[in-house]
């Protein structure tokens, strides 16, 4: 276990890796201490080949409320050379979560607000336990949601939905929250985290390579600008990998296959 800044610490068992928010007394409000510390956790990520899998979470049964409000207050009288610091500290971090290679989970219970969709967003797939209240609110602000984090919301839900989520700021349940496809599948509160570890598990189980070009080719179709060329050359090579050869005798043994192909 690591931990680059108080707010945030990076845990390990086995292949899975867990990016764990913990503020739980601020409900896990994201300062610029913590968007600061998502670079450095997806950097120690990024030199760990053995890492599958990586799971975001908040700790204390919260995901997040989102940016720390206090904050703002201070940024209305800096000058702009501070400001800018903070904008980018944001969209660093927030960055830096989408960039992981691995696939991401989000794990979402109790509140998903402002900030902390912006990082459930930037993970691959979101699942949340019913009850779960989200909302995507710079609206109550007079603040404007970031660039990217609005075009992952867009991918995510609409253009309609996204601009009314933005335009009303209002909150909503889980049951909506699926419905408009902001998250991907709700569970039971204490079944949340069963339902994780089964995902971590049928990653974990799979071809790395596969993941790994698969995450690479959505991406870039779902970004809009695929390097149709370079996506062909992914696919491609999967047909001379090392795990094509223990996939393909694996399923003919009628064993598990043992991967070992590493980014």
């Amino acid at each position: 276990m690591t931990e680059p800044a108080a707010a945030v610490r990076l845990l390990r068992e086995g292949a899975r890796a867990t990016i764990l928010i913990d503020r739980p007394a601020k409900k896990n409000a994201i300062d610029e201490a913590t968007w600061r510390a998502f670079p450095v956790v997806a950097a120690e990520i990024a030199a760990d080949p053995e890492i599958a899998v990586v799971v975001v979470r908040g700790a204390g049964g919260v995901f997040s409320a989102g940016a720390d409000i206090g904050e703002f207050v201070a940024l209305t009288t800096a000058d702009e050379a501070r400001r800018r610091s903070y904008a980018d500290a944001v969209r660093d971090g927030e960055e830096a979560i989408a960039r992981i290679a691995q696939p991401t989970i989000a794990a979402i219970e109790g509140v998903c607000v402002g900030g902390g969709c912006q990082i459930a967003l930037a993970c691959d797939i979101r699942v949340a336990a019913e009850g779960t209240r989200f909302g995507v609110t710079p609206a109550r602000l007079g603040i404007v949601y970031p660039v990217e984090s609005t075009a992952r919301l867009v991918g995510a839900v609409g253009a309609s939905a996204a601009k009314e989520l933005l335009f009303t700021a209002r909150l909503m349940g889980a049951d909506e929250a699926l419905a408009k496809r902001l998250v991907d599948r709700l569970t039971a509160p204490d079944a949340l985290d069963a339902a994780i570890d089964d995902l971590v598990a049928a990653m974990a189980a799979a071809s790395r390579y596969s993941i790994d070009a698969a995450k690479r080719t959505v991406d870039a179709i779902a970004g809009g600008a695929p390097d149709h060329m370079a996506l062909d050359a992914l696919w491609r090579g999967g047909f001379s990998g090392e795990d094509l050869k223990e996939g393909a005798q694996a399923f003919l043994d009628k064993r598990p296959p043992r991967f070992t192909w590493r980014p």
